[in-house]
């Protein structure tokens, strides 16, 4: 197929990443879906993916690929290079939820989500775009989230700042790389309360007894915290929506693909925050000089 490419997703055992490497596939392209333990745990999801390509006839593998440790990472990437001769596209999707009181998040955790959320999409870079510039193309896909500038809940603290800090860091990118002819899409979901592992998997603070501390004031409410989320989440919407998107921006022509693209089903009000904060980027890049380092398709 020629407008076939080359994709790598990270966190691709399950949730959107999953989503999206299989709809990629079904679209045409060759996909290697990143996951740690691909011997052990997550061993069944890599023969789920290699029973649904055989299927299906389509492309979509998974790869050993641990985006906390520089040498899983540079070995996957390694690895495609030598099969594939080229990446087109990263979807930087590896991320991980926490869900109590921020207090009693240890520093130690803090810095664990960060590395899991922000670090592992340094690690990926560093190894993956020497390739995309020696190419002069390629395409960054960063799955951002609303919380970034939306009205976000309490007690998801630590995984709000970690998206954050992965926001800023892909904007910085966005303009350094847009001269190597790499493109980048910040994809920002809204709360999906299901269809991921989000809450399920989210860990609780490494000290209990400071949590504690906020049962008898906010014990019920962060109890009902997902189920508050599913009560305004309208119905007919589903995380595949959110793969959809995904695809729709990837298969865009070189430099016509959206910088920023809101899917937001419960409306937190994070689009509207963008609409501005990006029109006043816009608006400095153009005061001091470097509005060349814009992308000329700023929204979806």
């Amino acid at each position: 197929m020629p407008d076939s490419k080359v994709i790598i997703v990270t966190g691709a055992s399950s949730g959107f990443g999953n989503l999206a490497a299989r709809a990629l596939a079904r679209h045409g392209h060759t996909v290697y879906a990143g996951m740690r333990e691909t011997a052990g745990r997550n061993a069944g999801k890599v023969e789920e993916l290699r029973r649904l390509s055989e299927a299906e006839s389509i492309d979509v593998r998974g790869i050993e690929m641990d985006v906390q440790n520089q040498e899983s990472v540079d070995a996957a990437i390694a690895r495609i290079s030598g099969e594939q001769q080229r990446v087109d596209v990263v979807v930087h999707n590896a991320g991980h939820m926490v869900l109590g009181p921020a207090e009693a998040y240890t520093t130690e955790q803090l810095a664990e989500l960060y590395d899991i959320n922000v670090l592992s999409t340094q690690r990926v870079n560093r190894a993956v775009l020497p390739l995309l510039r020696r190419q002069g193309s390629g395409h960054l896909v960063w799955i951002g989230s609303s919380s970034t500038r939306g009205g976000h809940p309490p007690f998801l603290a630590p995984y709000f700042a970690a998206k954050a800090g992965m926001d800023a860091l892909a904007e910085s990118y966005a303009a350094e790389l847009i001269k190597f002819g790499i493109d980048t899409t910040i994809v920002v979901p809204g709360a999906y309360p299901t269809g991921t592992n989000h809450f399920l998997h989210a860990s609780p603070p490494g000290d209990p007894a400071r949590a504690a501390e906020y049962d008898e004031a906010y014990g019920r409410l962060r109890e009902e915290m997902a189920q508050r989320l599913e009560d305004i989440f309208p119905a007919g919407r589903g995380v595949e929506e959110v793969a959809d998107v995904i695809v729709r921006v990837v298969g865009r022509p070189a430099g016509d693909r959206p910088y920023r693209v809101h899917i937001d089903p419960s409306r937190d009000g994070s689009e509207v925050v963008s609409v501005v904060y990006d029109r006043i980027r816009e608006n400095f890049y153009h005061r001091i000089g470097i509005a060349e380092l814009l992308s000329t398709n700023p929204s979806l």
